[in-house]
């Protein structure tokens, strides 16, 4: 497909248990749901910016999902089946959700530090009924050093889950991207690393990290 051109990033916190736990905290009872806009995306070898006022910076792979069609709070209803929730989906790939961390811990919501512009790389998108999607993994490396391994038997909330959930709150259109979380191993980038974020079998997104002007 063409690269996505969402209306918007629906984003997953604290989806993986051990990720919750190294964030000092648990995984919520209910999917902790947040947004990055449009304008954070950025493809496999374009520059990462690190903002050189904002403290620490830290890369988080992610398995992200391609919204297939549209479904709202009047398909939901009361729920969504896995199968229908799996259907709403066409493509998966991997993805980064940069994080501004100290901005995050300071402002007490995720908007700020997760909306820059160049945090959220994104791979190339593969049609979902062309992988075993219940073998789906990712792997992140930074500077060639694996520095997060995830499966997705160790979410929380499936993707099929998430697509009901996020659907009762709002309309989910078609290109539209979900990203699931990411596993534990989190951490700073700095201005000369590369950080790959890759789903085996699927692709990889990869990007140089610079800083801008203090």
């Amino acid at each position: 497909m063409a690269t996505p051109q969402p209306s918007k990033i629906v984003c997953v916190g604290r989806n993986y248990t051990a990720h919750a736990q190294e964030m000092g905290g648990r995984v919520p009872d209910e999917p902790l749901i947040f947004l990055k806009p449009p304008s954070a995306l950025r493809p496999s070898g374009e520059t990462i910016v690190r903002p050189s006022w904002v403290g620490q910076v830290d890369f988080e792979g992610e398995m992200a999902f391609v919204v297939g069609r549209r479904v709202g709070p009047a398909d939901v209803g009361a729920g969504l089946s896995p199968e229908d929730g799996w259907a709403a989906l066409s493509h998966v790939l991997p993805a980064n959700d940069v994080t501004a961390r100290e901005l995050q811990r300071s402002d007490g919501q995720w908007a700020r530090a997760k909306g820059f512009d160049t945090f959220c790389p994104m791979g190339e998108p593969v049609p979902l009924d062309t992988v075993d999607r219940s073998a789906l993994a990712l792997e992140t490396r930074v500077n060639g050093e694996l520095r997060q391994e995830g499966s997705i038997h160790q979410m929380a909330f499936s993707p099929a889950a998430l697509v009901g959930f996020i659907a009762r709150v709002m309309t989910l259109e078609p290109g539209d991207l979900i990203l699931t979380g990411t596993p534990a191993g989190v951490g700073p980038l700095a201005p000369g690393d590369e950080v790959e974020v890759r789903i085996p079998g699927v692709g990889a997104v990869r990007n140089p990290v610079t800083g801008d002007a203090p």
